[in-house]
């Protein structure tokens, strides 16, 4: 990815109008009726030694991946879809037990503000950022902060060997007895756990808590998705087994109906209207695709 490619995405972007980013479409699509914009694509560079590489924001993530595998490295990030995308809706995958959340992979951002200049958030390594972490603002907000330009990620060791496995042990006593396991799935029946290392310590790892290997977690429903305290799950014990699948340790539920409409606390609301009026306080980013618009 070329300077020239940020700086035309900036002057694409503009300071003036409504704009909205658009992706693979994958996380959403463009917003109807209001002037699209692409962020730059491309690898800039991957310092296996460092564990970081920086592409633009339109990268999809499954190329990235690729990139990094003869590097014995990866990015926590969901398959599928742009890297920008990814970071703007803030969603991890079921892996988020072991890879940590999705804003964690992000050491350095630079994006378009609202007033159309291009504005770096964080550093690339950690030593040199000082200040208001911003990353973590922008991670999650949807684009209606500023359009992501291009990224600096901290990658991670490729697992030796992974296997999920399944079996009906108890999944609060399997995340307490098991050896760091990547994902824990329950659906109120089964238990579906994701062990990764040498393939020989995983296995006896699994004899020794009577699961059996599985060609995969099982399906997730598309309903709804809930994130809840980790601790909460545990009322699901009386919810209807197979209605859910619960990320043990984690928190989110993924549901076949659709979650209610909750509404904010007033003090969440306030918080948000404050940031968005810094950030944009003429809603020229995305507009109606903040979650308090909808």
């Amino acid at each position: 990815m070329s300077t020239s490619s940020l700086e035309e995405f900036t002057r694409a972007v503009g300071p003036e109008g409504p704009v909205t980013v658009t992706g693979a479409g994958t996380r959403g699509g463009p917003v109807p009726g209001v002037r699209s914009v692409t962020a730059p694509a491309g690898i800039s560079w991957i310092e296996p030694e460092e564990m970081t590489a920086c592409c633009g924001a339109a990268t999809p993530v499954d190329e990235l991946v690729a990139a990094l595998a003869p590097h014995g490295q990866t990015v926590p990030l969901p398959a599928g879809g742009t890297v920008g995308g990814a970071l703007s809706v803030g969603a991890s995958a079921v892996r988020r037990l072991g890879d940590g959340p999705v804003r964690d992979a992000v050491l350095q951002l630079r994006y378009v503000s609202a007033a159309g200049e291009l504005v770096k958030a964080g550093g690339p390594t950690v030593k040199n950022v000082s200040g208001f972490d911003l990353c973590r603002l922008l991670v999650g907000s949807s684009g209606t902060l500023g359009f992501l330009g291009d990224v600096i990620l901290r990658t991670r060791p490729l697992p030796r060997s992974s296997q999920w496995y399944v079996g009906d042990r108890d999944p609060w006593e399997l995340l307490g007895s098991l050896y760091r396991p990547t994902s824990v799935l329950w659906n109120g029946v089964r238990t579906w756990v994701l062990l990764e290392g040498a393939s020989t310590d995983r296995a006896a790892e699994a004899r020794r808590h009577g699961l059996v290997p599985s060609e995969g977690p099982v399906a997730l429903p598309t309903g709804g998705r809930w994130s809840l305290p980790p601790s909460a799950l545990t009322t699901l014990r009386d919810a209807e087994p197979g209605s859910f699948v619960a990320e043990i340790g984690v928190g989110i539920v993924h549901r076949h109906d659709a979650p209610p409409p909750a509404e904010p606390p007033a003090a969440v609301v306030a918080l948000h209207r404050r940031l968005k009026q810094a950030f944009d306080p003429s809603d020229r980013l995305n507009p109606g695709r903040s979650a308090l618009d909808r």
